[in-house]
């Protein structure tokens, strides 16, 4: 990924999209010093409509609201600071992608496949990540609110200081799952292994 063109900006600038509409090389801007958000945002929303699989995509600090998702495969982008709202991603799968600092709402999750992806310090809101494949990723000072990770195999997870409140995990894998110094609101464990998971002593679950 190329940096961000404005002089002093360390920032990864986002992908661009050519004429034949797929990626290429040229002078680019992160979305902060980008002159025209609203081509840029369009631009990667339709290669991300038009692509089943997508590989090295930055798409950092975009507003990407009522998208399919379903079946997309994700490898090496970077989604960091970006807005997730009323998405659909079904299915869904990624490989070392980064959604860090990102806010997901009403978004539907069910039934995908993540692997050493990051979320760390993003929010969620209304998350469905049920019945998922979530393994070695890292979900640390992650905020969830009324959110589900039920029927999903978290194994080796971090969720190291996450706030969750009105979440649940139910009947998931949490084998070496670490969920240290987490603050937690009428969370669920129910039928989860939790004694092969990590919790900060004396920490009561329910």
């Amino acid at each position: 990924m190329d940096n961000c063109s404005k002089p002093g900006c360390q920032k990864a600038g986002l992908s661009v999209i050519g004429e034949d509409g797929e990626i290429t090389s040229g002078h680019t801007f992160c979305y902060d010093h980008h002159t025209d958000k609203v081509a840029i945002t369009n631009a990667i929303r339709t290669y991300i409509d038009s692509h089943d699989t997508i590989v090295g995509l930055n798409a950092s600090g975009l507003h990407l609201a009522d998208m399919d998702l379903t079946n997309k495969k994700f490898y090496g982008c970077n989604f960091n600071h970006c807005i997730f709202s009323n998405c659909h991603a079904e299915n869904c799968r990624s490989r070392m992608t980064s959604f860090d600092f990102a806010i997901f709402s009403d978004c539907n999750m069910q039934k995908s496949n993540f692997q050493f992806c990051s979320f760390a310090g993003s929010v969620f809101s209304h998350m469905l990540f049920t019945d998922s494949d979530l393994v070695h990723n890292n979900f640390c000072g992650l905020t969830s609110v009324q959110s589900s990770f039920d029927d999903s195999d978290l194994y080796n997870s971090r969720f190291i200081r996450a706030k969750l409140s009105n979440t649940s995990f139910r009947n998931c894998n949490i084998k070496k799952t670490n969920f240290v110094e987490m603050e937690q609101d009428n969370v669920s464990f129910k039928l989860s292994n939790t004694r092969e998971a990590v919790f900060s002593p004396g920490v009561t679950l329910q």
